[in-house]
């Protein structure tokens, strides 16, 4: 709360807080700081706002003495040196008041200085000698002061001064109480201020304060744990609060108390107009409590004007809901507060483990080009050892033919210098048989060595070194989705559909691209895709009834399939509830009663379908028959979704039916007729059609009899119900039916 006590001027608990037309506060001495010459004049302040000191020569002489005298000694010395100045008119300062440029009560502000808390106002700018005795005359008899203005340090808006002075604008009596409570709360701490550092028991007592830490130091405790150097250079030590220097301590309770005792009661607020009159009343039209005096002689005679005790209580009120408000954003920004603490250790843990992550990745690669090297060093090793092997045995050869080639020469060197003919002759013929194939021997290449000192193996590691330079966290930053959260509360099923909803986990920062849905076959069958899209809501169509079905869902992205979610068991319904088809029906059949009535504007039959389609399971609904005229031929039974619709069922190879009429009934399919059975329908007959898919049959009953034998057989696939008639019959459809457990023998057909 402390800052909402300081000045934003001085940067001190408040000292005579003045409220001005913005709604901000500002000390009233810190108000004549920054009060300025309007920006449209070319002319400076008037004397009393410049620097304390004796005034020029030339303004004392244009200055009246009296009214000089008499400002001089009504101005505090404190207020005076902030303000005020010598000479004539000492008292405008405290009379100078807040009024606007325009309409709108804001003008333009242009930040120049800084005060003690950072924030940027204008400084009071000297007059130059003889500049005010040079106004004076030079302004025309009668005319009041400069006019002068005074810039929010807060907003930055500014407004126009008029003569009245600062006296005409209001205190702010409420604020005044609560820094005066607020010292006295901080001069009874201070009395108890230790050091929290000490480690000495008792603790020495508390010699400076630093604001940014919020720890109060003794002087050892400042030196060796604040040391006002490094990051603390920047740090603002103060004395501890209560103490002499201390902001808005100690030399602030005269101030704080508007002039009355620290201990003694609040001082009654009184008008600003008339001194003696008390508040009483509140006007609505300039927002600030006036008096009875106010209401009689000035200008809120003919304001609207309210009880001051009312509206007190009303703005109390109207504060009271504003506070529950913030107390709301209070509460979640402390929830949220919370939420980024936990962030942080999240991102603390989850930047260890990517740590470790990586330099396990990047020791198993070192690991891999380890085992590499090996690899390329046994091969080099091979290849070494087979060029040393090849060239060793070409040595050894050589050596051996070079030797015997050698001994044959210096044999035959021997022979041919003997001188005994007969004796060459006997051995001549061997001896240059041997030189010749000694010679051929040394076939071309024999004398080049087989293998070549270089090693035919060349490693290409440029892909590799790419690699390595181009890796990066691009597959970490975008890593596949996290598991969908099923939403059990919006997963239903109705008839033979089910709907799945999902969503993704808060907090979960991976992209999502989509999902894919997948469901069993109901039968605790594989898994298989149903649905693939960027929906969070999926309703699947034509389930068998009675099943129970296993769903499941996963995320993906550029980056690959997520895990899957939790799997969702859903159970379809046992019995079907179902109407007719508007949309598939003929243009000839009138439906009404929520399309469970059915009529024909044709004498021509014509074909109706369910809503429904079955493929499983055992089915059973009934057609009660409203009216009966001219003893049509009604078609009830089963069909496909593309039967042909303008004719009786059952005349083509997509419907299975029984039409009957007031007398007999007969079974069709293929336009073939069978089975025909006595017994018809009249108005107020009840037909059901109960539909096996387990036992693949279909049978008929009228009245709650069976009609004759099961009518068909072998019958799998997709059916719907199905009904043809024209303009003499009308029928009701009854469905979500029990299956009839007590059938009556079946009336023999009659052949």
């Amino acid at each position: 709360m402390e800052e909402e006590l300081k000045c934003p001027v001085c940067g001190s608990l408040f000292r005579e807080p003045i409220i001005l037309p913005c709604s901000h506060n500002v000390c009233l001495p810190c108000a004549r700081t920054i009060a300025v010459q309007t920006p449209e004049s070319e002319q400076h302040l008037p004397p009393l706002l410049h620097p304390r000191g004796p005034p020029p020569p030339a303004a004392a002489a244009a200055a009246p003495g009296p009214g000089a005298a008499a400002g001089s000694a009504a101005c505090p010395d404190s207020e005076c040196a902030a303000g005020g100045g010598g000479g004539g008119g000492g008292d405008h300062a405290d009379k100078l008041s807040l009024h606007s440029e325009t309409d709108s009560g804001y003008g333009s502000y242009t930040p120049s200085l800084k005060s003690p808390n950072g924030v940027r106002v204008l400084p009071l700018v000297p007059a130059p000698p003889g500049a005010a005795a040079a106004a004076a005359a030079a302004a025309p008899r009668g005319a009041g002061p400069a006019s002068s203005s005074l810039t929010c340090p807060q907003c930055h808006r500014s407004a126009s001064l008029d003569q009245r002075g600062l006296r005409g604008f209001q205190r702010n009596r409420l604020l005044e109480a609560i820094v005066q409570r607020y010292q006295q709360g901080r001069a009874a701490a201070a009395a108890a201020a230790k050091c929290q550092l000490c480690d000495r028991s008792p603790a020495e007592p508390a010699a400076v304060l630093c604001e940014q830490c919020e720890v109060l130091y003794c002087a050892a405790c400042q030196l060796r744990c604040h040391p006002a150097r490094g990051p603390f250079a920047k740090h603002r030590l103060v004395p501890p609060p209560g103490q002499p220097g201390a902001p808005g301590g100690g030399d602030g309770g005269k101030g704080a108390g508007g002039g009355g005792g620290g201990g003694g009661g609040r001082k009654v607020p009184t008008c600003a107009v008339h001194d003696l009159e008390n508040y009483s009343m509140y006007c609505v039209s300039c927002r600030s409590p006036v008096c009875y005096q106010c209401l009689e002689e000035g200008k809120h005679g003919k304001h609207e004007v309210k009880a001051l005790g009312a509206m007190w209580k009303q703005h109390k009120a109207q504060l009271s809901q504003a506070l529950n408000g913030v107390s709301d954003k209070a509460k979640e920004a402390k929830e949220f507060l919370v939420q980024l603490k936990n962030l942080l250790q999240q991102i603390q843990e989850n930047g260890l483990d990517y740590e470790a992550c990586l330099v396990a990745q990047c020791d198993a690669l070192v690991d891999a080009l380890t085992r590499q090297k090996a690899k390329l060093l046994t091969k080099v090793t091979k290849e070494r050892e087979h060029k040393l092997k090849v060239v060793w045995d070409q040595i050894n050869h050589c050596t051996l033919k070079l030797r015997q080639s050698t001994g044959l020469m210096e044999y035959c060197l021997e022979v041919i210098k003997e001188n005994d003919p007969s004796g060459f002759l006997q051995i001549s013929d061997a001896l240059i048989k041997r030189v010749q194939v000694s010679q051929e021997q040394w076939v071309k290449g024999a004398l080049e060595p087989k293998v070549s000192a270089e090693f035919d193996l060349t490693l290409d590691s440029e892909p590799l070194l790419q690699s390595i330079h181009q890796l990066d966290f691009i597959q970490m930053k975008c890593r596949v989705p996290p598991v969908p959260l099923l939403q059990l509360e919006k997963c239903c099923t109705r008839n033979n559909s089910v709907t799945l909803a999902w969503r993704m986990p808060p907090l979960s920062h991976n992209p999502v691209e989509g999902y894919i849905l997948e469901l069993d076959d109901g039968d605790g069958g594989q898994f298989r895709e149903v649905y693939v899209g960027k929906e969070t809501l999926c309703t699947i169509d034509g389930l068998h009834f009675n099943s129970t079905y296993n769903a499941r869902v996963k995320a993906f992205n550029s980056s690959g399939v997520g895990p899957y979610s939790k799997t969702v068991i859903l159970q379809t319904s046992d019995v079907a509830w179902f109407t007719f088809d508007p949309s598939s029906a003929h243009r000839d059949i009138v439906l009404s009663n929520d399309n469970q009535t059915a009529t024909c504007n044709s004498y021509d039959d014509r074909v109706v379908l369910g809503t429904a389609a079955f493929s499983k399971g055992v089915h059973y609904w009934e057609l009660h028959v409203d009216r009966y005229d001219n003893h049509p031929d009604p078609a009830f039974g089963i069909a496909r979704i593309n039967v042909v619709k303008d004719m009786m069922l059952g005349k083509d190879d997509k419907a299975w039916a029984m039409y009957v009429d007031n007398n007999r009934s007969w079974f069709m399919h293929c336009n073939s007729h069978t089975n025909r059975t006595e017994g018809g329908v009249s108005k107020g007959a009840t037909v059901g059609v109960l539909l096996d898919l387990n036992k693949h049959n279909l049978t008929f009953y009228i009245n709650g009899q069976q009609q004759g034998p099961p009518a068909f057989e072998n019958v799998e696939g997709v059916f719907m119900p199905a009904l043809s008639l024209n303009r003499n019959v009308q029928v009701t459809l009854h469905t979500g039916l029990e299956v009839p457990q007590c059938v009556k023998q079946p009336k023999l057909p009659n052949n």
